[in-house]
């Protein structure tokens, strides 16, 4: 457990303590831009591995337990958290990296709806696995995954807020971190056909696919007893 403990630590650190702060201008002042994002994906690969292996090892500490009735919940909850996840990783958005660059052009797509969707769907997805497992070492590798994809949101939103400056503002009124904020504010408004058949295809695809490796692949079925 202590492992465990140790590499959330470092996963959280790395990304929250170091990605999302000044001391990220800094690395990069001292290292040059290349260099930090290799050296960044490197820590990042190796503190992923370290949480996944740890966490695989856990001795299995109840708490609450194993919620049976959580399971439907968790199906439901999970269409949403598979499609922010994979048509935000498909979508070209300027809090992604590299893509600063876009954020002159309109907000289009999944990115109407969050500006940051694949960490909602990463943060909606932690969430659900940290309810429904009920044992300690869950409680330790959701939580950090639910922490550094949530709490990254408002860190992505300063980082470009430095890098960009003012350019940085008319994106971000036009969108927002909760889904559906600037929607419902008259911000925005969601046009479906912008994300695309085959994006929306993939990433129902991805939920049945998922769905349905499970129980082979982690031994725990997602469907009630």
């Amino acid at each position: 457990m202590l492992s465990l403990v140790l590499a959330a630590l470092f996963f959280a650190g790395i990304h929250l303590g170091i990605a999302g702060t000044a001391m990220r201008d800094r690395a990069i002042g001292i290292l040059g831009e290349n260099r930090y994002r290799a050296a960044f994906a490197v820590a990042s690969v190796i503190g992923l591995g370290w949480l996944v292996a740890a966490y695989a090892r856990a001795p299995y500490l109840g708490a609450w337990g194993m919620l049976e009735w959580w399971k439907p919940i968790a199906i439901i909850l999970m269409l949403p958290a598979s499609l922010l996840v994979v048509i935000g990783l498909t979508t070209p958005n300027p809090t992604s990296v590299a893509q600063e660059g876009r954020v002159g052009q309109p907000p289009q797509g999944i990115v109407r709806i969050t500006r940051h969707p694949f960490l909602t769907g990463v943060g909606l997805w932690a969430l659900v696995h940290l309810i429904g497992n009920g044992d300690v070492a869950s409680l330790v590798f959701f939580a950090t995954w639910a922490i550094v994809a949530l709490a990254g949101t408002v860190s992505i939103d300063a980082k470009r807020r430095r890098l960009l400056g003012r350019a940085w503002e008319p994106f971000a009124a036009q969108t927002s971190i909760v889904p559906f904020a600037a929607i419902a504010a008259g911000r925005n408004r969601f046009v479906p056909r912008e994300i695309g058949f085959w994006r929306w295809a993939v990433a129902l695809l991805a939920h049945v696919l998922m769905l349905g490796g499970h129980g082979p692949v982690h031994g725990v079925s997602p469907f009630p007893v």
